[in-house]
C-alpha cells in the first residue's frame, strides 16, 4: 500500500513539474499561430503538438498552451551570437586562432550517430525531421520504405544526418554552405499562384507532396493561404541545375534554402545585354545577378543561366498575319475538343437540379460559355472554306481526374492534328504526356498554372508574370523613370519585383497603406517621363497618390501604371478625368474591339444564344478559330507558332518556346485611358 502511495505521489509531482514547463496564452485580436509562435520563439508545430484543435483555426479568447522550455532554449542561444547551436548536427564557427591546417581548409565536418524513432499518430515527416534537426531528404534517404508506404504509426525510423561541410565566410551573421547533400537531390522547384478556393491539401496533392512539405517550402502559409501568392512547389521528375549555396543565419537559427532553378542558353553572334533581356523578358539586374561574368560584356558562345521555364520571345513577330488569306485545303485536318460536360452526372439529374447546378457551378458555366464561342468559331471556319474534321468529346473532368486518357487509348488519334482541352492543368498535362510521342499539339484553353513542361503542350493563357513583364518592357522601351508604390499586403507583386525587377526602386508604403506626401516628389525626374506603378487596393491611398500626381503634372511628365486589375479604380471618389489626365496605363489579356466585324459577331452570337457573349465565350471563339486557321496553313501548327503572331477579336496569340519544352502565349495588350475618355492600345 505504501509503495502505491509513493508511486502516486511520484506521478503527481511529475505531472506538476510537467505542467510548470508550459505557459498559457490567451489569443488576442489579429493574432495567428505564426505570430504567437514568433512571440514565444517556438515553431507552429510546437503549438499544434500541445493544442491539436488549433489546427482547425483559432479565435479570440482561446487559451493555448505554449512550451516554455523551448522558448528558454531559444533565448539562451541568442545570448551567444558567436556560437551556432542547432539540434543536430552542431556547427561551430572556426576562430582565427585555430591551427594552420584548419585555416587552410576553412571547414568543419560534423557527423551524427544514427538513432531510431518510433512513429506515433499525427506525426509527419516535417515534424520528425524538425525534432531531430535533420532534413526530410535525409530522413527519406535513411528510410527508403517511406517512398512506397508513406509514414505509418508504429514504424521504426532510422534517424541519420549525412555529414555537412561548412565553409567560413567573412560575414557577421551568416555562413555559406557548399556542396550540401540537399542540393544534389534532383528536384525541380516550380511556382504555383494560389487561386480562389484552393486549399493547401489540394495544391500539395496536385504536385505529389505533403501539406507539411508545402508548408516547409512556404512558411508564410502555415496560418493562411493568400490568394495570388506564389508558392514554391517541388517536382522530382526533372533534373535542372540548382545553385550551390545555402545560407545559415545565426540570427534566427533557421536554414534558409533558396535554390535558383536555371536552364542554360548559348549566346549567339550579335546578341547584347539589352537584346537578351528582351528575349527572356528579364530585367538587366536579374540577368547580371544570375550571370556575373556579363559585367565584362556579352561574348558569343557564352553559356548563360536563365530561370527555368523561361520562354524565348521572338523579336521578329511584331506584325500580325491574317491567316484567312492563306488557307490551304489540300488535306483535311482533324481537331479534337475535350469539353468537360460531365454528361454522365447530368443525365441522372432532374431538370430542377440541373438548373440549380447551373446557378451554382461556376466552372460548368465558364466552360459552357467557352463551348458556345467555340461553336461560333467552327461555323465561321466553314464559311471560310476550311477543310477540317471536328470531333467533340466529353472529358468528364474533376480537378484531379479525366476520362480523356481512356478515350485516347480506345480511339484512333493517329490522324489528329491538334487537341484543345481538357481544362484543368493537371488533366491537360496528362493528355499532353500521352500524346507527346505522336507530336500532337495539345492546347490548354484557360489554365494560367505553371506545371510540367511537355514539347507538345501550348499554354494559350498568358501567365501573370508574362503580363507584368510586358508592362515593364513597355516602360523600359520608353526610357522612362520607374517608381513603384507597393502595399505590404500585395505579397505576390512584391515577390514578382524581387524575382524579375530587382533594379526598380520601391517607394515604400506603411503597413496601413499610407505614405508621406512629399515622398513621391523626391523620386520624380525632370525632363523625363516618370512611370508611377501603384499597387494597392485601398481607396484612400489611391485617392491620395492620384491627387498628388495630378498636382505634380505642372512640373513633371507622369504616367500612372497598374500591374493588374484593380476594381477600386472605378470608385466614384476617384474622378475619371484625373485618371485620363494621368493616362492610367495597364496590361490586359484582352482588348476592347468596336470594329464592324466585332459588332457583327456580337449580333450573330446574341441571335443564336439570346445573350451577348461574355469574356469566356469570346475566348472560346478566338482560341478555336486561331487554332483552326493555324492548322489550315501550308506550314505545321508548331511552325506557325514559332513564326507568326495573330490577333483575333479580343485576344492575341504570340506563342514563345520555353527552354524547358513546350510553348506559352505572351500575347497581351498595353492599354491606357485617353483624354477623350476612351481606353486605347498604347503604341
Amino acid at each position: 500500500m505504501l509503495k502505491k502511495i509513493v508511486l502516486l505521489l511520484f506521478i503527481l509531482v511529475s505531472c506538476f513539474a510537467s505542467a510548470q514547463s508550459y505557459i498559457k496564452h490567451t489569443v488576442n485580436t489579429d493574432e495567428t499561430i505564426l505570430t504567437i509562435a514568433k512571440k514565444y520563439k517556438v515553431t507552429p508545430f510546437d503549438i499544434y503538438k500541445l493544442n491539436p484543435d488549433a489546427q482547425n483555426g483559432i479565435k479570440i479568447t482561446d487559451v493555448l498552451l505554449i512550451p516554455k522550455s523551448v522558448a528558454v532554449k531559444e533565448d539562451k542561444i541568442e545570448e551567444k551570437p558567436k556560437e551556432i547551436v542547432t539540434t543536430k548536427p552542431k556547427v561551430e564557427v572556426v576562430k582565427p586562432k585555430e591551427t594552420a591546417v584548419v585555416k587552410a581548409k576553412e571547414e568543419v565536418t560534423t557527423k551524427s550517430k544514427a538513432k531510431t524513432h518510433t512513429v506515433v499518430a499525427k506525426e509527419s515527416l516535417y515534424s520528425i525531421s524538425k525534432k531531430y534537426g535533420i532534413t526530410i531528404e535525409n530522413l527519406e534517404s535513411a528510410n527508403p520504405i517511406l517512398k512506397t508506404t508513406g509514414l505509418q504509426p508504429g514504424q521504426i525510423l532510422i534517424i541519420s544526418n549525412k555529414s555537412v561541410t561548412i565553409k567560413v565566410v567573412e560575414k557577421k551573421n551568416e555562413i555559406a554552405t557548399e556542396n550540401s547533400s540537399e542540393i544534389k537531390k534532383t528536384t525541380t522547384t516550380f511556382t504555383h499562384e494560389v487561386q480562389p478556393k484552393e486549399t493547401k491539401y489540394g495544391i500539395a496533392t496536385k504536385y505529389g507532396i505533403t501539406v507539411e512539405e508545402l508548408e516547409k517550402l512556404n512558411p508564410i502559409i502555415v496560418d493562411n493561404l493568400p490568394i495570388g501568392f506564389k508558392l514554391k512547389v517541388v517536382k522530382n521528375s526533372v533534373k535542372p541545375e540548382i545553385s550551390k549555396d545555402i545560407k545559415i543565419s545565426t540570427n534566427n537559427l533557421k536554414t534558409e534554402v533558396e535554390p535558383i532553378i536555371t536552364s542554360d542558353y548559348l549566346v549567339k553572334n550579335g546578341e547584347t545585354i539589352y537584346s537578351l533581356t528582351r528575349k527572356f523578358n528579364l530585367s538587366e539586374a536579374l540577368l547580371l545577378a544570375l550571370n556575373p561574368d556579363l559585367k565584362d560584356g556579352v561574348k558569343e558562345g557564352m553559356t548563360l543561366k536563365v530561370p527555368y521555364n523561361t520562354s524565348l520571345v521572338n523579336e521578329v513577330k511584331n506584325d500580325y498575319k491574317d491567316f484567312t488569306k492563306t488557307i490551304s485545303s489540300k488535306s483535311k485536318k482533324k481537331l479534337v475538343l475535350f469539353m468537360p460536360f460531365n454528361v454522365s452526372k447530368i443525365q441522372s439529374d432532374s431538370l430542377v437540379s440541373v438548373a440549380e447546378r447551373l446557378k451554382k457551378d461556376k466552372f460548368l458555366n465558364m466552360t459552357l460559355d467557352f463551348y458556345s464561342g467555340a461553336l461560333m468559331a467552327i461555323d465561321s471556319a466553314k464559311v471560310l472554306g476550311v477543310n477540317l474534321d471536328i470531333t467533340i468529346l466529353d472529358s468528364e473532368e474533376t480537378k484531379n481526374a479525366t476520362s480523356a486518357l481512356n478515350q485516347i487509348q480506345t480511339t484512333d488519334f493517329n490522324d489528329t492534328n491538334a487537341v484543345i482541352g481538357p481544362f484543368y492543368q493537371v488533366n491537360i498535362e496528362k493528355v499532353a504526356a500521352e500524346l507527346e510521342s505522336k507530336n500532337i499539339p495539345v492546347i490548354s484553353p484557360l489554365s494560367k498554372d505553371i506545371g510540367k513542361s511537355y514539347s507538345n503542350l501550348y499554354q494559350s493563357m498568358p501567365q501573370s508574370d508574362a503580363i507584368k513583364n510586358a508592362m515593364f518592357a513597355y516602360m523600359r522601351e520608353k526610357n522612362g523613370s520607374i517608381i513603384t508604390f507597393i502595399d505590404p499586403k500585395k505579397v505576390a507583386i512584391k515577390q514578382y519585383m524581387d524575382d524579375y525587377q530587382k533594379d526598380v526602386k520601391i517607394a515604400g508604403l506603411s503597413e496601413k497603406g499610407g505614405f508621406v506626401a512629399d515622398s513621391i516628389k523626391k523620386y520624380l525626374v525632370k525632363d523625363k517621363l516618370n512611370f508611377v506603378v501603384m499597387a494597392t487596393e485601398k481607396t484612400e491611398t489611391i485617392i491620395s497618390i492620384t491627387s498628388i500626381l495630378a498636382n505634380a503634372l505642372k512640373d513633371y511628365q507622369i504616367q500612372l501604371v497598374l500591374l493588374e486589375a484593380n476594381e477600386n479604380i472605378d470608385y466614384d471618389e476617384i474622378p475619371l478625368a484625373r485618371l485620363t489626365k494621368l493616362k492610367l496605363t495597364y496590361p490586359s489579356i484582352t482588348r476592347e474591339n468596336s470594329s464592324d466585324d466585332a459588332k457583327k459577331l456580337e449580333r450573330l452570337y446574341k441571335k443564336k444564344n439570346k445573350v451577348f457573349p461574355n469574356q469566356y465565350a469570346m475566348r472560346g471563339f478566338d482560341l478555336t478559330l486561331d487554332t483552326i486557321l493555324r492548322l489550315s496553313q501550308e506550314k505545321s501548327f508548331e511552325e506557325t507558332c514559332n513564326e507568326v503572331t495573330t490577333e483575333q477579336v479580343e485576344n492575341k496569340f504570340e506563342y514563345s518556346k520555353k527552354l524547358s519544352g513546350g510553348y506559352v502565349n505572351n500575347g497581351c495588350y498595353i492599354l491606357f485611358y485617353d483624354t477623350d475618355l476612351t481606353i486605347k492600345i498604347a503604341q
